[in-house]
């Protein structure tokens, strides 16, 4: 052999020793009885062996106890007749570490003989990942599919309500118009429920239609996060349209008389937890409302559905407007029921204060923050119905506290 040819040998052997060390793949060399004979540095990582600790061991060393038996026959087959081809089609496989820990797999085999006999190369690729990326994919896609038939029910059950609100409101509409004195107020508050429930009610719901349309286009492992806050978006606007709608739903009983006070035995302290617990999922990253039962026996008696709306209304709009933590108290003090209601949000100019509670006022520095001007409006006729009172002192870019009092009586 001449010089040259020599040369040209050792640089395709050197290049071939290249390929196998620093290949991306796990490779494990055996002979056609399971024998490993060589073991590339990817393939000691993935299973966790150093490959002096492999040498001359049975390929069944790296398949889960469970598999062995069959194993030992598909190979004695193979061996009989090889040939390159993928293991598993249709069905998962699974290796075993070292440390007898499984993890799955993609096997893919080729055979090549030398002068020192026969042998079996298995390419070994650790999808571990990509099934974690799988179970995630199939989360989200089974998550989007109940939030779509959510969102089908709510709308649904929302657009019935409106209806029913619309149809009671056209129907005291003649005696409205009727009361010539307040005759003005009516055409008043008509132009503005019109004009506050288009723009209320397009925002949540353009926002709605654009994120289910888009998250359909984000089906790779990596548009996760894209589509996780995509569903963010769409809850954080059916609870907008929930709020809106509550408020409307609220106007409208308001309006019609059929809002009564029926006090009842409550603990306060559970009571409040609940509110609290159903508001979490509106609070903003690092925001949390703290409670306290300051004062007082906490078993008190007042109306459960009144203190709850007024209540909610009052933490919501805390949380939509401060980006720190809320905090709520309550105490019992003489036959009154005290509750304050505080954020370290961006409080209320002081111009804008003595109209806070006029139906559909809304503070000059709300800017974007969605919101119907119906909520505190709505509270102080909640808090009058139960026979207390309600009041607030704020500064502007400081924060804003609320305080109720209401007479309860002996329980």
């Amino acid at each position: 052999m001449s010089h040259e040819s020599k040369v040209f040998m050792l640089k395709q052997i050197e290049m071939l020793d290249a390929l196998f060390k620093h290949a991306t793949e796990g490779i494990v060399v055996s002979q056609t009885d399971g024998s490993i004979v060589m073991v590339n540095p990817i393939a000691e990582k993935i299973f966790g062996y150093d490959k002096n600790e492999l040498m001359g061991q049975k390929i069944e060393i790296l398949i889960p106890n469970r598999f062995t038996h069959n194993h030992i026959h598909h190979r004695d087959n193979y061996g009989k007749n090889p040939h390159p081809r993928a293991m598993g089609l249709g069905i998962d496989l699974y290796a075993k570490r070292k440390d007898s820990s499984e993890f799955p797999v993609e096997i893919s085999l080729s055979n090549f003989n030398t002068s020192q006999g026969s042998f079996i190369m298995s390419f070994i690729i650790d999808i571990t990942q990509r099934k974690h990326h799988e179970g995630e994919i199939q989360k989200a896609n089974e998550q989007i599919k109940s939030l779509n038939i959510e969102l089908e029910n709510r709308v649904s059950e929302r657009t019935e309500e409106l209806a029913n609100v619309i149809t009671k409101l056209a129907e005291s509409k003649q005696e409205v118009i009727r009361a010539l004195q307040k005759e003005k107020e009516l055409n008043e508050l008509k132009s503005r429920f019109v004009t506050t429930a288009s723009h209320e009610f397009r925002t949540p719901l353009a926002t709605i239609l654009s994120s289910v349309s888009l998250i359909s286009r984000y089906d790779n492992p990596e548009d996760i996060e894209k589509r996780h806050k995509h569903i963010d978006r769409i809850k954080s606007s059916v609870n907008n349209l929930t709020e809106i709608l509550n408020d409307f739903l609220s106007l409208s009983k308001f309006e019609e008389g059929i809002t009564r006070n029926n006090p009842e035995p409550l603990e306060i302290d559970k009571f409040a937890g609940s509110i609290i617990e159903d508001l979490k999922s509106m609070t903003k990253a690092h925001q949390n409302i703290i409670y306290k039962h300051q004062q007082g026996d906490n078993l008190v008696s007042v109306d459960r559905q009144l203190l709850k709306n007024a209540l909610t209304n009052l933490l919501s709009n805390a949380i939509k407007y401060s980006s720190k933590n809320i905090e709520l108290y309550t105490s019992q003090i003489n036959g009154q029921l005290f509750i304050s209601v505080k954020d370290y949000g961006i409080g209320i100019p002081e111009d804008d204060q003595p109209h806070m509670f006029e139906r559909f006022f809304r503070a000059k520095n709300a800017g974007n923050i969605q919101g119907t001007g119906l909520g505190l409006n709505i509270v102080k006729k909640f808090v009058e119905l139960m026979e207390g009172k309600i009041s607030f002192k704020s500064k502007f870019e400081e924060g804003t506290v609320f305080d109720i009092a209401i007479p309860v009586k002996k329980v």
